[in-house]
């Protein structure tokens, strides 16, 4: 039987159809309101909207659940490599033996960068945040490699996709490189796609650079943890830009400077910055309390989430890394791990926060892991868009290839002056 939802303005009554996904909410399809009943819909953030048909990722924000094409994300987080991820994302499905020697092969050797692009870093000032460099450098992608620009041409956006998942790590350690000052290191086709990263951070010419499998482990965990997340600010962004017809470097370029937001991708940063400021587990009970207090605007950082209602399903694994990585580095007595511990003990404990449901999200752990394997705060968000630059290309992908895509194209509510007419400036 198919479903319909009847609506009514004034004198005028529709049935407009009521579609299903394979899991989750029913979505009911207002596309022919306007035309119908001369009506939009408000729903300011889009709390309500779904802006796109996908089969990429899903999330039930009130049991705690994150899929990937269907797997659980502590699944493919505990058991696979990132650039399976990868696969799974872009192709949807995970990959056989053959097909993952082969997509790691391809992106391997597309880590390189044009030479030239080492001279383009020389414009930006020593002191300029990593993610204004990052925006800077992946737009002009599009100069380096007009070759892969074409969106109508299936091979094109390949071999896009493939040098943006490869080149973007080695744009990423350029700009650590030369925000610390220090020379650009080539990536090496002999070592897997984390560990290559590492390398090209944090090695020097003066001696050789040895990857830690451990810390490289924690932070492919990470990578996957922040591959996708559904529709969110910076995907919205991606595929907006993207429905122009814009060639996909511009569209990751969006995409990064839309999660360069304090509220987006910058959210682990500010955690960090929160733990900072509290010091010691003596301050806590005085934090918490400006916290509860309505009059003061303290906000718990690391807590809540606009989606999950429930547990962020990545917290749990992201806590087991910190821990791991802590242990790896022989941080046995964190201040800031101290103080993270006992927030969380309070955050599941006391009824104030059980009631609102601020529950430890991924950004809460992240900070501090990111942290202890020497990255600085500004290189934060730089790794959530290396890690997320799949998720961006795979929604991208998707709605390219969707015949049904239009150019996005928002409606509002005016509230502005209605109609009136011009004043010459000698009478006004």
């Amino acid at each position: 039987m198919t479903k319909s939802a009847t609506f009514q303005i004034g004198d005028k009554t529709i049935d407009m159809p009521v579609r299903s996904g394979s899991i989750g909410p029913d979505v009911v399809d207002i596309a022919k309101l306007y035309s119908q009943t001369g009506a939009f819909t408000y729903d300011p953030g889009f709390m309500s909207t779904a802006s796109c048909e996908s089969g990429i990722t899903y999330i039930d924000g009130d049991a705690g659940v994150l899929l990937y094409r269907g797997y659980p994300i502590d699944q493919l987080a505990e058991q696979g490599d990132f650039l399976e991820t990868c696969h799974l994302l872009l192709h949807g499905e995970l990959p056989t033996a053959a097909q993952k020697a082969d997509f790691d092969y391809r992106v391997t050797r597309h880590t390189m960068v044009h030479e030239q692009m080492a001279r383009f870093f020389q414009g930006f000032r020593r002191d300029a945040h990593p993610m204004a460099v990052m925006v800077g450098c992946v737009g002009a992608m599009a100069a380096f490699y007009h070759d892969s620009t074409d969106i109508t041409d299936p091979y094109q956006r390949m071999v896009a996709s493939m040098r943006l998942i490869a080149k973007i790590p080695t744009l990423a350690a350029m700009t650590y490189k030369y925000n610390v000052g220090q020379p650009f290191v080539y990536p090496k086709n002999d070592l897997d796609y984390t560990s290559n990263f590492l390398r090209m951070c944090y090695a020097v010419p003066c001696e050789e650079y040895k990857v830690n499998p451990v810390i490289a482990r924690a932070l492919d965990r990470i990578f996957i943890l922040h591959a996708d997340h559904e529709q969110n600010a910076s995907t919205s962004t991606v595929r907006l830009a993207g429905s122009s017809g814009a060639n996909p470097f511009a569209c990751i370029a969006a995409g990064i400077a839309c999660l360069w937001g304090p509220a987006h991708g910058g959210a682990n940063e500010a955690a960090l910055a929160m733990l900072g400021e509290i010091g010691t587990v003596d301050n806590i009970p005085a934090f918490i309390a400006k916290v509860k207090d309505k009059s003061d605007h303290t906000r718990l950082m690391g807590f809540g989430h606009r989606v999950y209602k429930n547990y962020d399903p990545r917290a749990t694994l992201m806590q087991k890394t910190c821990h791991e990585v802590l242990a790896e580095m022989g941080i046995k007595d964190d201040p800031l791990l101290d103080v993270a511990m006992e927030l969380e003990r309070i955050a599941l404990s006391d009824e104030y926060f059980i009631e609102r449901r601020l529950y430890p999200n991924v950004d809460f752990y992240s900070g501090i892991t990111l942290k202890a394997m020497g990255f600085p705060v500004s290189m934060f968000t730089v790794l959530f868009a290396v890690a997320r630059t799949v998720g961006w290309i795979a929604q991208w992908k998707e709605m390219i290839e969707d015949p049904s895509y239009k150019i996005g194209r928002p409606r509002q509510l005016y509230t502005g002056a209605p109609r009136r007419d011009y004043t010459p400036i000698s009478k006004r």
